[in-house]
C-alpha cells in the first residue's frame, strides 16, 4: 500500500477553504446574471480577496492528478472507485439543489429536474467543477500510457504549448478568432493542449521531474504566485468601469489563464515545501481533508444563510472573510455529522 502523502491533506483543506472564500465574494459583485458592484470600494476588496484564491480549483485538479496520474492497475476498478466516491454524491446533491428551491417556491421542480439531464441548475452553479473533473477522470486512462513513457523534455514541451494556449483568453478579447477558429471550427491550433488537462500534466511533472531545493521552491513559488496574483487582481479591478457583462469582468479569473496558472504552480510548490517535512498526521487536517468533497458539495446551501445573517453588520473587507470562515466551520461540522451515518459515502463521498 502506497504511503500517505501528508502535504496533500493540507493542500486539500486549503483549496477547500479558498473555494468558499471565492464564493463569499459573489454577494458583492454579482446581481443575478449581471454585474452588481455597489461601489469601487466593494470592487477593490473583491479584487484583493477573490483574486488571491483563484488557484483553488487548479489545486484540486493537481491533487487528484498527483495521486492518480498515470492510472495504475485495472481501469474498471479505477472508474468504479470514482463512481462511488464522486459521481453518486454529485447526483444526490444535484437533485437536492434542484428540489429545495422548488420547495421555497423559487423554481419549477419539474423544469429543474429536467435541466439535470444535460447540465446543472442556476442554484448549483458550483457543480460545474464536478462535470469537469469527471471529464478528466475519463481521459486519464487515455493519457496515462504517454505519461509513463514521456520524459522530462516531452512534458516540458506539452506544458509550454499548454501555457501558450492559456494566453488565448486575452488574445480572443483583443483580436477575436485565432489560428483557424471560425464559426464552423472552434478547434484552434493549440486547442488539444488547452484546458484543465494541462494541470494533470503539470502535477505529474512536479511529482516526477521537478527536483528543486526547498529554498528554490519557496522563492520561485512566491515569485510566481505574487506575479500571477498582481495581474489577476489588477486586470479585474481595471475592468470594473469598462466591462458590460460578468464574462468580460472575470477575464483574468479564468482558471486556465496564464496568470492563474502561475499562481497555481507557485501555490502548489510552496504548500508542498512548507508541509512536506511534517512526519506525523494531523488528525484535524486529515479529517477535514477526507470530508472536503462533501464540504464542497454542500457549502452553497450554508453560504447564503450565513451571508443573510451577517449582511450589513460589518464593512465589506470584514464581511467577506467572516462569511467564508463561518461557512467553512459549519460545513465541516455538518459533513462530520453526515459521515457518521451508515450510507454517508453516497452523500459526501
Amino acid at each position: 500500500m502506497e504511503k500517505r502523502i501528508l502535504f496533500l491533506d493540507d493542500m486539500r483543506v486549503i483549496a477547500c477553504f479558498m473555494v468558499i472564500m471565492i464564493h463569499s465574494c459573489e454577494f458583492f459583485f454579482i446581481d443575478g446574471p449581471d454585474i452588481g458592484i455597489h461601489s469601487l470600494t466593494d470592487g477593490f476588496w473583491v479584487s484583493v480577496i477573490d483574486s488571491a484564491f483563484r488557484c483553488s480549483v487548479p489545486l484540486f485538479v493537481m491533487i487528484s492528478a498527483f495521486l492518480l496520474a498515470p492510472v495504475q492497475g485495472d481501469i474498471t476498478t479505477f472508474f468504479r472507485k470514482r463512481l462511488l466516491r464522486v459521481v453518486v454524491p454529485f447526483i444526490f446533491w444535484s437533485i437536492l439543489y434542484a428540489v429545495l428551491p422548488a420547495l421555497w417556491e423559487e423554481t419549477d421542480i419539474v423544469e429543474s429536474l429536467l435541466q439535470l439531464t444535460h447540465n446543472f441548475n442556476d442554484t448549483s452553479g458550483h457543480l460545474w467543477f464536478v462535470y469537469m473533473l469527471i471529464g478528466l477522470y475519463l481521459f486519464m486512462p487515455v493519457i496515462s500510457p504517454w505519461l509513463e513513457k514521456a520524459g522530462k523534455k516531452e512534458e516540458q514541451l506539452f506544458l509550454l504549448l499548454w501555457f501558450l494556449s492559456s494566453c488565448f483568453v486575452y488574445l480572443h478579447d483583443w483580436l477575436g478568432p485565432l489560428f483557424g477558429e471560425c464559426y464552423w471550427n472552434e478547434y484552434h491550433t493549440l486547442w488539444y493542449f488547452s484546458g484543465f488537462l494541462g494541470y494533470v500534466v503539470l502535477a505529474h511533472y512536479i511529482r516526477h521531474h521537478l527536483k528543486w531545493s526547498r529554498t528554490k521552491c519557496l522563492a520561485l513559488g512566491a515569485a510566481l504566485y505574487l506575479t500571477g496574483y498582481y495581474f489577476t487582481a489588477t486586470i479585474w479591478y481595471d475592468r470594473i468601469t469598462t466591462a458590460d457583462t460578468l464574462q468580460q469582468l472575470e477575464l483574468s479569473w479564468r482558471f486556465c489563464s496564464p496568470n492563474v496558472i502561475a499562481m497555481s504552480f507557485g501555490a502548489f510548490i510552496i504548500i508542498r515545501s512548507v508541509f512536506s517535512r511534517r512526519k506525523h498526521e494531523n488528525r484535524i487536517v486529515k479529517e477535514i481533508s477526507a470530508l472536503s468533497y462533501g464540504i464542497y458539495l454542500m457549502h452553497i446551501l450554508v453560504l447564503g444563510a450565513v451571508y443573510r445573517l451577517l449582511e450589513g453588520q460589518f464593512p465589506t473587507q470584514w464581511t467577506i472573510p467572516a462569511v467564508g470562515i463561518l461557512t467553512f466551520i459549519i460545513c465541516c461540522l455538518l459533513a462530520k455529522v453526515i459521515s457518521l451515518l451508515r450510507w454517508s459515502k453516497y452523500i459526501i463521498g
